[in-house]
């Protein structure tokens, strides 16, 4: 466990980059960690799927791939256009949760 500073707010981050507390979530930290993961632009579709991810989190944890897609709609297909290599993994660490179960 370490503290970071992300969007002028310092942080718990684990080992792998993940906040620790979704409680010290903001939209501008989201922001920044998405720039970092290769996203330049956050779009209203990514904002729809960090929302529901949000909302539908369980002890912090984000939700898995196939309860993204079939929760939100949008195809395992777009899921990957938006959130290219790994897009449950990439949502969870934007949207400030812990890693999914399973994820390597």
């Amino acid at each position: 466990m370490t503290t970071r500073v992300i969007s002028g707010k310092t942080v718990q981050v684990n080992e792998e980059g993940f906040l620790l507390s979704p409680d010290e979530w903001t939209k501008e930290i989201a922001v920044e960690i998405a720039k970092e993961e290769g996203i330049a632009e956050l779009t209203p579709e990514h904002w729809k799927v960090i929302e529901w991810c949000r909302q539908n989190a369980v002890n912090g944890r984000s939700p898995t791939l196939r309860q993204i897609t079939a929760g939100t709609g949008i195809s395992t297909k777009e899921m990957f256009a938006l959130f290219p290599k790994g897009p449950a993994k990439k949502v969870a660490h934007i949207a400030g949760l812990g890693k999914p179960e399973g994820c390597v």
